[in-house]
């Protein structure tokens, strides 16, 4: 089993006591020890990957706020700080994340596939001296994971795909697109791993079954929120309005866990509101990999 790192964002909201809607982004800026420390804890809590802090780092979401000139020096800072992370612990891998443009959850704010690739290109060449992988997450429709796959394809390296599906129902797409949709466009692009990201356990249970059907690795890494609120849904929006979940604790995350491994998922870790503690309860459940 590969033990994945847990949710870089909000444990960063956590310990700065706030959102903003720069998100993860604001402690790459202000507090880039953080950033550090987030990695090097969940590297001692039995994680096999630190992934960048780069899932903002993109054109539609900087430029909007006026940091478009900090795209290129944020983003080799942050995977910096996972190098070195890495490093310090004394093995693991990098991967590099690359996050939806538009807005996470909302697919349909995203540019056309053939246009997304360009800036997924571009961002792939950024990561290319310090990851291991690319890591493309929460991809919620399939123009958009194809969007994602077509650039991230360009440097050689390995390429994960992980894709957020409904919290209500996980054989669908938050686009609504039944998952199953979705085969075609991995066989052609034939990423290492195709994964479920930032949904609840529940639906990542659903669907994980549906991806068993593609030759590749099987992964989950679910988020802690009660759901994805209405009002989250632009550039402008703060995690804070996001609730936590009180019931799913390292014991109770573990037992879905342990589902997604019976279902096929050789990779699990987690996502927003998922953190070392979690981390910890995987490596002491599955071992070593």
């Amino acid at each position: 089993m590969i033990i994945l790192d847990g949710g870089m964002g909000q444990e960063l909201v956590t310990r700065a006591g706030g959102a903003t809607d720069m998100w993860s982004l604001q402690a790459l800026m202000d507090a880039p020890e953080m950033v550090r420390a987030v990695h090097d804890e969940f590297f001692a809590a039995g994680a096999e990957i630190a992934t960048t802090n780069t899932y903002m780092t993109l054109p539609d979401r900087l430029e909007p706020k006026g940091h478009g000139d900090l795209l290129e020096p944020l983003t080799h800072k942050a995977c910096e700080l996972a190098v070195q992370a890495r490093d310090a612990h004394g093995s693991g891998r990098v991967a590099g994340s690359m996050g939806p443009m538009g807005f996470s959850y909302q697919p349909d704010k995203a540019p056309p596939a053939d246009e997304a690739a360009e800036v997924y290109a571009r961002m792939a060449q950024l990561h290319l001296p310090y990851v291991d992988l690319h890591l493309l997450e929460t991809m919620s429709s399939v123009d958009q994971a194809k969007g994602g796959l077509m650039g991230a394809d360009v440097t050689g390296k390995p390429v994960w795909v992980a894709l957020s599906v409904d919290d209500a129902d996980g054989t669908k797409l938050r686009s609504g697109e039944p998952l199953e949709n979705v085969i075609p466009v991995l066989e052609q692009f034939q990423p290492e791993a195709v994964l479920l990201n930032c949904s609840m356990p529940e639906a990542v249970t659903q669907g994980l079954p549906i991806l068993a059907a593609y030759d590749g690795l099987l992964g989950a890494y679910a988020n802690g929120f009660t759901g994805i609120h209405a009002e989250f849904n632009s550039i402008h929006a703060t995690a804070d309005i996001l609730e936590k979940r009180s019931d799913l604790g390292p014991e109770a995350y573990l037992a879905f866990a342990k589902d997604w491994a019976k279902a096929g998922a050789r990779i699990i870790g987690g996502c927003c509101e998922v953190g070392p503690a979690h981390i910890r309860a995987l490596r002491q459940a599955f071992g070593e990999s």
